[in-house]
């Protein structure tokens, strides 16, 4: 969930320069409390190196940046679909008192993010795997809601009181002010979509974002769900945003580079001429909604690598067209800014010493 004061991006890191040089890319050192994107403005405080990588397009690459296009203008064509609108917004749902809640509840402050990495003896692994595990079984049942005339704040009302059935709480209500209890993206959003009564249309896609707090740990997943007849070239965006994620996954491991893990997602999305989003990254958890270390899903020049024990999530999100974006004056509601469609996988992740296990499952 973005930080409730962003409006920009700070970079587009894979914008054109011209039609000869391929792209621009940076690596930036947050030093700010900025859990889910790179910071902006004057609370911007980061130092930041840029190398440019100039070389001229292959054919290939000509063909693919081509095919996209007509893609989106297909898809645009097809659809007809007006832009995405607000909807009401109803009042957050209660908590029972018996619920456990995370420390940032009562405060419409945006919690710092944690310096710590989140490493886990026997007893804090067990306990990810069953806030994960929830998780994983909330998502899955939201799924099976989406159809048309459904809308997105009753897909929340469903979320949330199967999270409470759970005996877990919510994480992202409350969380900096987010006022409902799941995250609903909906075709051109990118992520942090709030619950409203917009309607799904048949054709549309919806991103649902799951985050519970059960004894003491979060859990986080998300996927991208299809609602009724969507057309072929989102229906393939969706699919190779997956297998990103799980691309992402594969090099992970106990003493792996996290760099690694956003060129291996690029060079995947490359291939089909997707944008891959700069702006909303990875991260630490466990007993703490958002800590180091930050995954980012473009090529980058992070540094550090993963220790077994350690859990944090994966969460691409890639485009049909611009990466770039703007955002809502709810200071959440983050969309792509011409209009293309958007598609997310999320996963939280435990290293081990020879690979990573998805926790978000069952």
């Amino acid at each position: 969930m973005a930080h409730s004061h962003a409006t920009s991006s700070l970079l587009q890191l894979f914008s054109s320069i011209n039609p000869q040089t391929k792209s621009l890319s940076s690596y930036s050192q947050l030093k700010g409390n900025y859990p889910f994107h790179l910071p902006t403005g004057k609370n911007a405080k980061f130092t930041k190196k840029l190398v440019i990588h100039a070389k001229r397009l292959s054919g290939l690459e000509e063909a693919l940046r081509i095919k996209r296009e007509r893609e989106l203008r297909g898809s645009n064509t097809a659809t007809r679909r007006p832009p995405l609108r607000r909807g009401r917004v109803s009042q957050r749902l209660p908590v029972p008192d018996h619920i456990p809640k995370p420390p940032y509840v009562g405060s419409r402050e945006l919690p710092e993010i944690s310096s710590e990495y989140q490493i886990h003896d026997a007893e804090g692994i067990a306990r990810m795997r069953s806030a994960c595990e929830l998780a994983a079984r909330v998502v899955d049942y939201a799924g099976t809601l989406v159809r048309p005339s459904v809308t997105t704040n009753e897909i929340d009302k469903a979320v949330h009181q199967m999270i409470i059935d759970g005996g877990a709480y919510p994480s992202p209500l409350g969380y900096g002010g987010f006022p409902k209890s799941v995250c609903t993206s909906v075709n051109e959003c990118m992520c942090h979509g709030i619950p409203d009564s917009r309607q799904l249309q048949d054709g549309d896609i919806i991103n649902i974002d799951v985050t519970v707090y059960l004894n003491g740990y979060h859990g986080d997943t998300s996927k991208t769900f299809f609602c009724g007849d969507v057309s072929e070239s989102i229906k393939r965006l969706v699919k190779v945003t997956e297998e990103c994620l799980h691309y992402g996954i594969a090099v992970c491991k106990d003493g792996a580079l996290f760099r690694k893990i956003g060129k291996r997602i690029s060079e995947h999305a490359e291939k089909f001429g997707y944008g891959v989003v700069d702006r909303f990254v990875g991260h630490g958890i466990g007993t703490v909604f958002h800590s180091e270390p930050l995954i980012f899903h473009h090529r980058n020049d992070k540094s550090g690598f993963m220790v077994e024990g350690q859990t944090f999530t994966i969460e691409p999100i890639l485009t049909l067209g611009s990466t770039e974006c703007v955002t809502w004056e709810d200071n959440w509601t983050t969309l792509t800014a011409d209009g293309s469609p958007a598609a997310q996988f999320e996963h939280t992740i435990l290293i081990t010493k020879t690979g990573a296990e998805i926790l978000t499952t069952y």
